[in-house]
């Protein structure tokens, strides 16, 4: 039988200007252990139509989007299942609900050049594997990208934060980044909490933060549906 290659895989990375060896080794830095350039040569290939579990999170962690939609033979997430609410209770281990999705995140930052305070406005790929989230800005949604690693412990979640902002805006393509904790609630529909993180003349400030659920799915469907800055 002719294996089909996966095309789609083999965009992504071309998108990504990276060659096979550096997309191999981006997947060993995101954990995929044993990721090589003969791995990526036989997933585009097509010999091997489905990813280990391990190599999937690394895939999604690197190129921002669900393995389903990276040309695998793997399930994509069932249309019109809500997250599973989360048990009330501050910690007490691994999660029970899954807070894979599109959200709505938005925080606030005090310009001190400007003399006012703002607010950040991404819609948001959120993948979940165990207690792990990979938090993504869709493309279009705003003109900087907004990526977050966080860990779930119960209805707390903790990590940390990066924001590239826009090459032609104010702050010039300036690299942002710091912690973040956030409190679930019963639901598992809303987020909220604090972050941290050094401003432009190095002193550290905090402001608010809340992510709020708007989507389970994560096909190309709900991408593009969502891949717009977010209203007011």
């Amino acid at each position: 039988m002719t294996a089909t290659p996966n095309t789609t895989l083999k965009a992504v990375r071309l998108g990504m200007m990276l060659s096979q060896d550096e997309f191999a080794r981006r997947l060993r830095e995101a954990g995929a252990d044993g990721a090589s350039k003969r791995l990526v040569q036989r997933w585009e290939a097509g010999e091997t139509v489905a990813p280990r579990p391990a190599h999937a999170r690394a895939l999604e962690a690197v190129t921002g989007l669900p393995v389903a939609l990276l040309g695998f033979r793997v399930p994509a997430p069932a249309e019109g299942e809500p997250p599973a609410p989360i048990p009330a209770g501050a910690g007490g281990g691994a999660p029970r609900g899954n807070y894979s999705g599109i959200w709505l995140s938005e925080y606030e930052y005090e310009s001190s050049s400007r003399g006012a305070t703002f607010t950040g406005r991404h819609h948001v790929l959120v993948l979940q594997h165990g207690d792990r989230l990979s938090v993504r800005s869709l493309p279009d949604t705003a003109r900087g990208e907004l990526t977050m690693d966080l860990t779930v412990d119960g209805q707390i979640i903790t990590g940390t934060w990066v924001e590239v902002t826009a090459r032609d805006g104010y702050y010039r393509g300036a690299r942002y980044h710091g912690a973040i904790q956030l409190v679930a609630d019963a639901t598992g529909r809303r987020m909220a909490g604090r972050w941290v993180g050094f401003n432009r003349e190095m002193g550290v400030d905090t402001g608010p933060w809340t992510l709020t659920f708007l989507d389970p799915s994560t096909d190309i469907k709900a991408l593009e549906r969502y891949n717009h800055p977010p209203q007011d």
